[in-house]
């Protein structure tokens, strides 16, 4: 980095307290090596609990898709009958023949489509459930992407502002020299002090701003977001083509149109509900003094007044499912804008940054150093030269704000529109 001014400047069991040691040398080692990016986000992947929640709620859809379409539990069957309740045999259950005591067993047994409806509909479940969980991956490596730049932006800064704050002292040096030489006015003796005031309400600034940075990145990665950061911005390389040809696979259309699904199941079983579902009873009756008795019964559900109890019913189901449909268009047209605004936005950036660079900052340092020249020769003033130094500070610290702008932009088109895994990563709610 150039100066802002031309001034000079066998077998055998590990010992429980060795295997300790060893594994706290390690994760010594890992906080030695910093916080790099990548590394920030495995850790955020690892300890999200967004994540963790959203694993479990997989594990449960998973867990309930197995007996959706299985057989109710059947039903057993205890009774008396045929009972006296009066005269001088009442209550007795053996003086009457056709006095019985029951045991058996009732199985009901939906029909086909019901119970094809249900494994559909606890399927898409599964389904909906990854999605979801797939959507707060990404919506979690964003994040955390976007932290860990801010707060890398900032100390980028940070680090300038010490450089100037070094190349001050120079500066203030040179100015006292000139004095001494009994050039220059006494007036200019304060402009270093100004200098370096404006320079440390800059760095605290920033320094606040840094700690909020930090504690946005501790809210993804817990007590490892305040380890020092280590490696540089990763390079994101943004291909607008590709992005919008990937536009369907993003994770919020993927649920949404997962909705839509469950609701078409939920529209299938409930006009499977029109379709009677049956029963089977097997009895055994037992009677003291006569033969036992055996009884098959078969009951068979009779849907008479689908108009007003299956029919009110189905046109639900099937209002969700359309109200579904229309919200996924509704987020798929949604996205489409979004791309367009990012990918606009990310254009916009990329442009104003190379101007920044190959136009603005040389032509900042330049001033710089006219101004030094006609101040050194005595045709120029100090206040010049301070006020040139003072957007060369500006034209620089935009210069690493817009690239933390142009890179916190690109790490959310990337980690929105592609799904890529990060090394290390464990996918606990994938097949």
């Amino acid at each position: 980095m150039r100066w802002l001014f031309p001034f000079p400047s066998g077998r055998r069991r590990c010992p429980y307290w060795l295997l300790s040691a060893l594994l706290w040398a390690s994760s010594s080692l890992h906080a030695d090596e910093g916080l790099t990016f990548d590394r920030a986000l495995l850790l955020a992947l690892r300890e999200s609990p967004e994540l963790h929640a959203e694993s479990a709620r997989v594990e449960a859809a998973r867990q309930a898709e197995g007996p959706a379409d299985a057989l109710p539990d059947p039903t057993l069957i205890l009774g008396l009958d045929n009972v006296p309740v009066e005269g001088p045999d009442r209550y007795s259950l053996s003086s009457d023949f056709m006095t019985m005591q029951r045991i058996g067993v009732t199985q009901r047994f939906p029909n086909r489509s019901k119970l094809k409806a249900r494994a559909s509909g606890a399927s898409q479940r599964v389904g909906l459930a990854e999605a979801n969980a797939e959507s707060i991956r990404l919506a979690v490596l964003r994040q955390t992407a976007r932290a860990w730049l801010a707060r890398y932006t900032l100390e980028q800064q940070l680090q300038l502002i010490d450089q100037l704050l070094e190349e001050n002292r120079l500066f203030d040096a040179a100015v006292r020299a000139r004095l001494a030489s009994g050039q220059g006015k006494t007036i200019d003796s304060v402009a270093p002090a100004q200098e370096q005031a404006a320079l440390l309400n800059r760095r605290d600034t920033l320094k606040a701003q840094q700690r909020q940075a930090k504690a946005i990145l501790v809210r993804w990665l817990g007590p490892s977001g305040e380890q020092m950061l280590a490696g540089s911005a990763p390079d994101l390389a943004i291909n607008p083509e590709l992005l919008r040809n990937r536009l369907h696979q993003h994770p919020e259309l993927e649920v949404a149109e997962r909705r839509a699904r469950v609701a078409t199941a939920a529209v299938d079983e409930a006009r499977a509900a029109k379709k009677p579902d049956w029963a089977l009873t097997l009895a055994y009756m037992d009677r003291e003094e006569f033969s036992d008795m055996a009884m098959l019964q078969i009951n068979v559900d009779l849907p008479l007044f689908s108009g007003s109890r299956q029919g009110p019913r189905i046109a639900s189901a099937e209002a969700e499912r359309r109200a579904l449909e229309s919200q996924a268009d509704a987020v798929r047209r949604e996205h489409e804008a979004m791309l367009q605004a990012d990918l606009a936005d990310f254009e916009r950036l990329e442009r104003v940054l190379a101007r920044q660079r190959e136009t603005l900052l040389p032509l900042a340092e330049q001033k710089v150093a006219l101004a030094s020249a006609a101040w050194r020769g005595g045709d120029g003033s100090l206040a010049d030269l301070v006020q040139a130094r003072s957007e060369l500070l500006d034209t620089r610290l935009a210069e690493i704000d817009l690239t933390g702008q142009r890179d916190q932009l690109a790490s959310a088109l990337h980690f929105t529109y592609t799904h890529h895994a990060v090394a290390g990563e464990e996918h606990d709610y994938e097949h």
